[in-house]
Formats: C-alpha cells, sequence, structure tokens
C-alpha cells in the first residue's frame, strides 16, 4: 500500500542511518577472516567480491561502472582473477557470516536477539518493496537474493537494499551533473562529509597526481576556489545532487509511509549509534586530511 509523501529529506536520514551500520561490514576483521577462509586476502579484492557477488562472476568494467569512483586500473588488477580464487556463492556465504559476526560484537546479543532488531527488519524490508529495478543494478542484484531467516541478518540485507537502490540513483545524478568518479570523490571530501584523501588513495587506487589535477579540473569550472574549498557553485551543485538523489529515491520511504520512516530512523539510529561506540569505523574515516 503506498502512503502520502512524507517530509522530503526524511528519507535521507532515514538511509543515512542505515547505510551508517550497512557500512561497518567493509572495515569488520571478521569480513577478512571470512573471505580469506575462502582464498581472498588482499583488502581490496575482498571489497570489490563482497560487493559485486550479487551480480555474479562479472569483470572489471562492470564492477568499474557500478562502483563508479574506483580507478579502473586497481578494479582490473583484482577481478575477475578473484573468482578463480572463489565462486561468488561462496563470498556472499561468507559475508553473510561476516556480518552475523560483525553485529553480535558490535551491538551485543542482546540486541541481536531484540524485538527492536526484528521490527526494523519488518520496517525495512517493507520499505524496499518499492524500490525499482529499473537502471539499478547493483540494487536489483541484490534483490534477486533470499532473505535470511535471523532478524539481524533480514535487516542488514534491507539495509544493503535500501543503500544500494539509493547509491544506483546517485550515480546518474553524479553523471547528470559532469562529475566524473574522483571529482565526486574530492568534490563530496570537500563537503567535509566524505573519505580523507588517505582512504581514497588506499582504497580506490588514485595517486596524489590525480587527486591534484581533478581539483584543477573543478576549480577551472568554479566549483572549488583557491584553496580547494567548495566555492558558491560548488555548493550549490552537491546540493542538488543529493536533491535529485532524494527525488530517485523517494518511493522506498513514501511507500513505508511518514510514522514507519520515523521509527526506522529511530532503531536505525540507536543500532548505528551503538556500533560506532564500539569503534567500527577508523578514526581518521572522515574529513579533508
Amino acid at each position: 500500500m503506498t502512503t502520502a509523501a512524507i517530509e522530503p529529506r526524511a528519507g535521507r536520514r532515514c538511509h543515512n542511518v542505515l547505510n551508517s551500520l550497512h557500512a561497518t561490514s567493509y572495515f569488520a576483521p571478521e569480513l577478512g577472516q571470512e573471505m580469506a577462509a575462502i582464498g581472498i586476502t588482499d583488502p581490496r579484492a575482498v571489497n570489490f567480491a563482497v560487493r559485486s557477488a550479487a551480480l555474479g562472476a562479472v569483470g572489471a568494467g562492470t564492477v568499474t561502472a557500478t562502483f563508479y569512483n574506483y580507478k579502473h586500473e586497481l578494479v582490473a588488477r583484482h577481478v575477475p582473477a578473484v573468482w578463480t580464487a572463489a565462486s561468488p556463492e561462496a563470498v556472499l556465504a561468507a559475508r553473510l557470516r561476516a556480518v552475523d559476526g560483525s553485529l553480535c560484537r558490535l551491538l551485543g546479543e542482546e540486541t541481536v536477539t531484540s524485538p527492536g532488531i526484528a521490527e526494523a527488519a519488518r520496517l525495512a524490508l517493507r520499505a524496499a518493496e518499492a524500490c525499482s529495478r529499473s537502471a539499478r543494478p547493483l540494487y536489483s542484484a541484490h534483490a534477486d537474493l533470499p532473505v535470511p531467516a535471523e532478524p539481524h541478518l533480514a535487516y542488514f540485507h534491507a539495509t544493503t537494499l535500501l543503500r544500494e537502490h539509493r547509491g544506483d540513483g546517485h550515480l546518474a545524478a553524479l553523471v547528470a551533473a559532469g562529475l566524473d568518479g574522483l571529482e565526486a570523490l574530492v568534490t563530496h571530501t570537500a563537503t567535509g562529509k566524505g573519505m580523507n584523501p588517505k582512504w581514497v588513495f588506499s582504497t580506490r587506487g588514485w595517486t596524489q597526481e590525480e587527486w591534484d589535477a581533478a581539483v584543477a579540473r573543478l576549480r577551472d569550472r568554479g566549483l572549488l576556489d583557491g584553496a580547494g574549498e567548495l566555492t558558491e557553485e560548488g555548493t550549490d551543485l552537491r546540493r542538488a545532487i543529493e536533491t535529485e538523489t532524494d527525488r530517485l529515491d523517494r518511493a522506498p520511504y513514501e511507500h513505508l509511509g511518514a510514522e514507519g520512516v520515523a521509527r526506522l530512523t529511530e532503531l536505525g539510529t540507536g543500532f548505528a549509534r551503538t556500533a560506532l561506540m564500539a569503534g567500527a569505523f577508523p578514526r581518521d574515516l572522515l574529513g579533508k586530511g
């Protein structure tokens, strides 16, 4: 059942807290341990494998296109070679085992088995009912996966669906704004909410020289000033990108309705805060460096 439209940014706020918990999986030691057990040890190969496994044994071109802000040469160093170490099915199973372990560690057994996380899973899955497959490859691939029976894993699955749905739409907004993958990273970091450049270099494959060249291109467009800060035009562009992303991602949250979105945001905020306090993320992950 579709409900009335909700406050414009309510969906974004809900997504942000859901994504915060989802993102802990990429930094969890359990992920590296489970992936090493099936033969994948390089952290960058792990990242490419776990996020793209739902697509099947795809090549580097598909991963570069759907991930958007990774240097293609880095992707090609690991994909499709990673599938010779482990099949996509084995990777997905390892990922789920890792999520089980990391959520139990970060949230605690009492929370993982609580009525609250079961309620959050039901609400998030209900929101995901209204996600669209059209032009959303990562969402659509994950939507083909079965929903885990355990509530905390069902919640993670639902956050993955909602994350990838918004992410696929966000890429469309970035393309329309004329930002390539590295320029998108540079402008996001300039907002103060994106990754520290050192993490961009180590995880995305870009170099300082390539970063500096992107900064120069953005200056020429009037989006960054001489100090590398967003100009008024740059701030307006980033705001417009997020607004367009909101528009493309509004269906799940309108389907859930204002009351459901508020409750899911409340529950998700609690889970994300607990994980953050448990040290789920590196302290220097975000910021301008």
